[in-house]
């Protein structure tokens, strides 16, 4: 059995993206319903952004209707082909009616089939909770803000998938 200090001794090699976003350019696709959170996840992406090396320049911002419009703009933005990743920053919180189950899945399952499909990283900050509570505290309350977190895996992933794409 190999011990965790003995694997820096193995000769082989390891692909590891960084969380520098200088050089890079970032889509990030806002949904504008529940505004009053996705605003909060977009300014945790943009802080991100800029303490990883970032530039302003670089990120496009696109604002859709709602969760359900996530695949069809991902698919469009990534077909450009002009992003090194894609952030998608959303809340969907469940109500009364079986409406939530259909709209996050779709979300999700589109979002992860574009990424996929088109070969470009898309990170996931879309918020699926029980209560509006829940989503404030995701949004830079108790939790932390998962826009910040979605931004620093799209970070980590642009730079792992590029390191891939040249060195493998």
């Amino acid at each position: 059995m190999i011990l965790p200090a003995q694997l820096m001794s193995l000769n082989h090699r390891t692909f590891e993206g960084d969380l520098t976003a200088s050089g890079l350019r970032f889509a990030i696709i806002v949904s504008r319903f529940n505004s009053f959170i996705t605003d909060r996840l977009l300014a945790g992406a943009l802080d991100a952004i800029q303490r990883s090396g970032g530039q302003d320049a670089a990120v496009d911002l696109v604002r859709i209707p709602g969760a359900w419009e996530f695949p069809i703009t991902v698919r469009t933005v990534a077909a450009a082909k002009k992003h090194d990743a894609i952030i998608c920053l959303g809340a969907v919180i469940k109500g009364d009616t079986p409406h939530f189950d259909y709209v996050a899945g779709e979300a999700a399952g589109g979002i992860g089939a574009a990424s996929c499909d088109l070969g470009i990283p898309v990170a996931f900050g879309v918020l699926t909770t029980n209560t509006v509570e829940q989503a404030v505290d995701r949004a830079g309350a108790k939790s932390g803000n998962k826009g910040f977190d979605a931004a620093m895996t799209a970070i980590e992933m642009a730079n792992l998938l590029r390191k891939l794409r040249t060195d493998l």
